[in-house]
């Protein structure tokens, strides 16, 4: 049975205190309440700044057992270095602490400005470069900088794969070289919904799928109406029986590979008006994925978090 994740980006907002988090509610608890909401939650203060081991197991111990994370990585390597001499940058990321988040760790989301075109063989080298593992993924954080060794980070035991996810702004990733590269490396391409600001794709690249929903009519303010979610849903049943909709956005023609399903991560991002965190909880109410949520939005929790 495929795992569909449906989630917010984010979760310490000013505005959504006294309204998606209920009066009174300590703001350390924050977490808490929020991944009791939703089934998962993708972290953004990764993508400005490396966190720290300490957090990231602070997260994992703060939230329920079958729990998932995404994590957005860092912008340093995608919109400062642009992917040029990214060796020891790549490293530090790991080595920063995202393994510790252990099995409530998913997808990593590489996202790209939209000044940034497409160039095969950057990319190539990129995706190479990206362990496909934990065991991997230490090996990569061997080569951080000397500040960041002996922290701990990459204390962990076991093995499991990583999945990575990615998300352009460029209308030149719009190629058969980019779908293909991404389907020999396993890597999927974001289906991201910008009001129309940034390409609207929906080739299937990889053996899960990654959605981010910045804003039905406008971007990061607008909520999504009944009809929008009635769609989105329609979208991610079809992702997570190993299919696609029939009137897919595509930019190579056909049928993805054939699978009996496919994990969908899905992250609500228009946070600016609060809507976010409801329009989430909808989509899960939708697709029955609600029953064992136990902190509703707005709502004083009746548990203890």
């Amino acid at each position: 049975m495929s795992d569909i994740r449906i989630g917010i980006s984010g979760w310490r907002y000013g505005p959504w205190r006294k309204d998606f988090y209920p009066e009174g509610l300590r703001q350390k608890d924050e977490l808490a309440f929020a991944s009791r909401a939703v089934n998962s939650i993708e972290i953004n203060g990764s993508f400005y700044a490396l966190q720290t081991p300490a957090r990231y197991a602070q997260w994992r111990d703060e939230t329920p057992d079958d729990f998932i994370f995404s994590i957005k990585a860092p912008r340093y390597i995608t919109h400062t270095r642009r992917l040029k001499d990214i060796e020891e940058p790549l490293a530090n990321f790991f080595a920063s602490g995202p393994l510790m988040l252990g099995d409530k760790l998913g997808p990593m989301l590489w996202q790209f400005p939209a000044t940034m075109k497409f160039d095969e063989e950057r990319f190539k080298a990129f995706f190479e470069q990206l362990p496909r593992d934990r065991r991997a993924a230490c090996r990569c954080a061997e080569q951080c900088a000397e500040r960041l060794r002996g922290n701990g980070a990459t204390a962990i035991t076991g093995n499991a794969p990583l999945r990575h996810a990615i998300e352009i702004r460029h209308e030149s990733f719009l190629c058969a070289a980019f779908i293909k590269l991404l389907r020999k490396h396993n890597i999927a391409l974001v289906v991201a919904d910008s009001a129309g600001k940034w390409p609207y794709v929906e080739d299937v690249t990889a053996d899960f799928v990654y959605m981010r929903l910045h804003g039905d009519v406008e971007l990061y303010s607008s909520g999504y109406t009944a009809r929008a979610l009635r769609r989105w849903r329609q979208r991610i049943e079809a992702w997570s029986q190993g299919g696609q909709a029939e009137d897919a956005h595509l930019v190579v023609p056909g049928a993805p590979r054939k699978r009996a399903q496919r994990d969908v991560y899905c992250y609500f991002d228009n946070d600016q008006k609060v809507h976010a965190p409801y329009d989430a909880r909808r989509l899960l109410s939708k697709l029955k994925l609600d029953g064992e949520l136990v902190t509703e939005p707005g709502v004083e929790p009746q548990v203890d978090l």
